[in-house]
């Protein structure tokens, strides 16, 4: 969705016409009709007061973004990251363990050869 067609469903949102965002906004209702048709864009301070006014942010207000669906992602990347550093650290569990067990096998098969070569 374009800045100009945000602008307008925001400002229908709250059922303002755009001579009340204007005075809001202290721009006429020309300056308004403007930024929706596209024939001019708010200044950097314009832009403020909208996103403030209609509790966005800019990124929300002047991108073709989704700042919650971001959001929600980010969540998910966390989530899937914390999946993944558990499964490896129960990897490196079973690895540990296996390493052990190895050790503790030559070990006794060591006992084991010492009593078979030695008691005689």
């Amino acid at each position: 969705m374009n800045f100009n067609e945000k602008l307008i469903n925001l400002r229908k949102s709250k059922g303002l016409s755009q001579e009340e965002l204007g005075n809001e906004l202290k721009v006429s209702r020309q300056t308004i009709s403007k930024w929706e048709s596209c024939q001019s864009y708010p200044d950097f301070q314009r832009l403020v007061l909208l996103s403030d006014y209609f509790g966005l942010t800019l990124d929300e207000l002047v991108r073709n973004i989704d700042v919650q669906e971001v959001r929600e992602k980010n969540l998910n990347n966390e989530k899937l990251s914390s999946i993944y550093d558990d499964i490896n650290e129960g990897k490196n569990f079973i690895r540990i363990c296996y390493m052990i067990g190895i050790g503790v096998l030559i070990f006794f098969s060591l006992i084991v050869l010492y009593g078979i070569f030695f008691s005689k």
